[in-house]
């Protein structure tokens, strides 16, 4: 296998960082913006609901359409187009009615597959190095989760929600330029009717075993994840009295998943990925069971910085072993379900951790830990010696 031109990592973050920058911060800008605007909070919810359910329920069929496609880039790039258009739409809102800006944001929610697990399956083209490949496109994951927010953080209190929303816009039009400058072939497979492709891509991730562990394992995990910000919440409040204090928690593991992305590259590859999958997201639950000792909010920050600094190799595997388990034919399904299988997850978290909210939060942040040691015994079911199912790239 041969290395990745030297320009391959900066040409594979210009394509994908800019649009899932773009998708995190919006998350984050929408909600500011419909207070500021209206003053309902709930419409505000609604807006962001809107933005991101469609994405969860459309996920086969963006994936299928890539895989059968002859140019997949120019569909991530009409994608990356579309949802800069649904940002800037949405950005008005108030001269634009509320209706036209929930049109808008149901198409975006409708495109973003395509910049996330749909561009993620094309990352590692023939002759490039796959691992290195899937460690960037954990590092991308992770730098948009944290530059899009930070981002509206910043300009929301000075030049306000509608600046900030308009630079999410912005920040979308990038990947135009960015994916032009990644090799994205398309799929050297036959493809069946559409609809036939699209159970094809659910009967592989249902019935192929390493497949299902990988997928499994990857959607606990994300469950797991979705409950420490609750739980953060309840800490910051016995621990100072001020829920915003929860905001270190949260970009404790926030920061050490970046660290960890960062040098995942360099890693020296020694394990199997999914003893990786196995041996990463052991780590990630028993730091966070650690950090649920209630020793002091200061070992709880730092404890669940190491917890996502012990991240980003298992999420690398598992990208990589989507792509390694998959048939050729339903790649970017493969990718796109599991995407939108952990965004559901993230929010099946969040919202079981809302309910359980009148528990000890040390307890709720220990349940979390569980769950990731949960998705790493998922990986015990992974086959020893499973071939691939799809050519390695």
């Amino acid at each position: 296998m041969s290395e990745a031109p030297p320009m391959g990592g900066a040409r594979q973050l210009a394509a994908s960082v800019p649009i899932r920058t773009a998708a995190g911060g919006a998350t984050i800008a929408i909600p500011i913006l419909a207070v500021d605007v209206t003053g309902d909070l709930a419409l505000g919810a609604a807006l962001v609901a809107i933005a991101l359910v469609p994405g969860i329920v459309v996920a086969p069929l963006v994936g299928a359409l890539l895989d059968r496609s002859h140019n997949p880039r120019l569909l991530m790039m009409l994608a990356a187009a579309g949802t800069a258009a649904a940002y800037g739409v949405a950005a008005f809102l108030g001269p634009v009615p509320v209706w036209a800006v929930m049109l808008g944001l149901a198409v975006s929610g409708l495109l973003i597959p395509f910049g996330f697990g749909g561009l993620s399956s094309f990352v590692a083209a023939p002759g490039t190095d796959a691992r290195k490949a899937y460690a960037l496109d954990a590092l991308s994951y992770n730098l948009g989760g944290v530059a899009g927010p930070a981002l509206v953080a910043a300009l929301a209190p000075t030049l306000g929600p509608r600046a900030a929303l308009l630079a999410m816009a912005v920040i979308a039009l990038l990947s135009l330029a960015g994916l032009p400058l990644l090799r994205v072939p398309p799929r050297a497979a036959s493809h069946p009717h559409l609809v036939r492709s699209m159970a094809d891509g659910l009967v592989a991730l249902a019935t192929h075993r390493p497949l299902a562990a990988v997928t499994t394992s990857g959607t606990l995990a994300e469950f797991g994840r979705g409950i420490m910000p609750i739980a953060a919440i309840g800490i910051a409040l016995g621990a100072t009295g001020d829920a915003s204090a929860s905001a270190y928690v949260v970009a404790a593991f926030a920061a050490g998943a970046l660290v960890g992305a960062a040098l995942e590259p360099l890693r020296p590859d020694v394990l199997t990925p999914q003893t990786t999958m196995l041996v990463g997201f052991g780590l990630v639950g028993l730091a966070t069971l650690a950090a649920s000792l209630g020793i002091g909010l200061g070992w709880t920050i730092a404890l669940v910085g190491i917890s996502g600094l012990c991240s980003a190799a298992p999420t690398a595997a598992m990208l990589l072993l989507r792509r390694t388990q998959s048939p050729v034919h339903v790649v970017s399904q493969v990718f796109t379900v599991g995407a939108a299988l952990r965004a559901a997850a993230s929010a099946g978290g969040a919202a079981v951790a809302g309910l359980l909210a009148g528990l000890d939060p040390l307890l709720l942040l220990a349940g979390s830990g569980a769950v990731w040691l949960l998705s790493a015994a998922v990986m015990l079911a992974f086959p020893r010696g499973s071939r691939l199912a799809a050519a390695s790239s």
